[in-house]
């Protein structure tokens, strides 16, 4: 019995926050360790078919760098990386596109679809969803004689334009929508896209009430090690000149503050590693990771 009264105050403290984010949208980047591991692999099927069925839109977009880099390295390439970014050629780029969108996205639809959602899958390529161009990218000043150059690699883009329309028509068939990070160029060819960007972008299109990327840590942590579970938007460039977000953590905090500037109600960034994480985040009072608000 006091189990059940634990649970059923559980459903109560989350009721504001379901009739707060009833009909909204909330945009999930999946990827890191949740990707990997079969219970958390589950875990994330659940939360977001629980989302689903209390009326909030879950739209998901996923990563898949590990996954790539095994399928390279069974075919004796080695990956290169500059500034954090995968070289992409072409017959990289037919790896990206295929494991993405051929077995990872497959894989997660299959899962969401096995435990009682209903999911369909997406490549950016699908009804020009995502539109994109190639990435510029400079090397760093080197001094005054030396002007940054510009680095080529390959087909690694950017988002120009979200087509939301193929969107809208899975929203009002209750379809949760999979999709690969994959964007289309204005020449018909695939672009690599990092998917925290992906996601940030039609996250401003959808006007979604959150962004939520999980990761393989807590969240932003302050100077002593402590996580810091809200930054207010404004604050978050003296954190990164005092270094307090560096490395990966900053294309990520940029990521979330782009998507804050057009139209997302909050950003999220927390640990995937977590059971249920998501559902920790959104519905419950104290939250598990670190939210960017305006």
């Amino acid at each position: 019995m006091q189990e059940g009264i634990v649970k059923a105050k559980v459903l109560v403290e989350s009721l504001p926050y379901i009739r707060e984010f009833y009909g909204k949208t909330v945009v999930i980047k999946y990827g890191g360790h949740a990707m990997v591991d079969e219970e958390l692999k589950r875990n994330f099927a659940l939360d977001v078919i629980l989302m689903k069925y209390i009326g909030i839109n879950p739209v998901i977009v996923h990563g898949g760098g590990p996954q790539i880099n095994r399928f390279l390295e069974k075919m004796q390439v080695t990956p290169n990386y500059i500034q954090g970014m995968r070289v992409t050629d072409g017959e990289t780029m037919d790896v990206v596109e295929m494991v993405l969108v051929g077995k990872v996205n497959k894989e997660i639809v299959g899962l969401i679809n096995h435990c009682g959602g209903k999911a369909v899958g997406l490549s950016g390529r699908d009804g020009d969803l995502v539109q994109a161009r190639k990435l510029t990218l400079h090397t760093k000043p080197d001094g005054i004689d030396r002007p940054p150059e510009l680095i080529d690699l390959g087909r690694v883009g950017e988002v120009t334009k979200i087509n939301p329309k193929i969107l809208a028509t899975l929203k009002q068939e209750d379809f949760i929508p999979v999709i690969a990070p994959v964007g289309v160029g204005d020449d018909g060819q695939a672009f690599n896209i990092n998917a925290d960007l992906v996601a940030g972008a039609i996250a401003a299109e959808l006007n979604a009430v959150k962004l939520v990327l999980l990761t393989d840590v807590e969240g932003v942590k302050d100077g002593k090690g402590k996580l810091i579970s809200t930054i207010q938007h404004d604050h978050v460039k003296e954190l990164i000149d005092a270094e307090v977000i560096s490395g990966g953590m900053i294309p990520k905090v940029n990521c979330c503050q782009t998507s804050l500037e057009n139209g997302v109600g909050k950003a999220h960034i927390i640990d995937g590693r977590q059971e249920h994480a998501i559902l920790l985040e959104i519905f419950t009072r104290e939250g598990i990771g670190t939210e960017i608000v305006s």
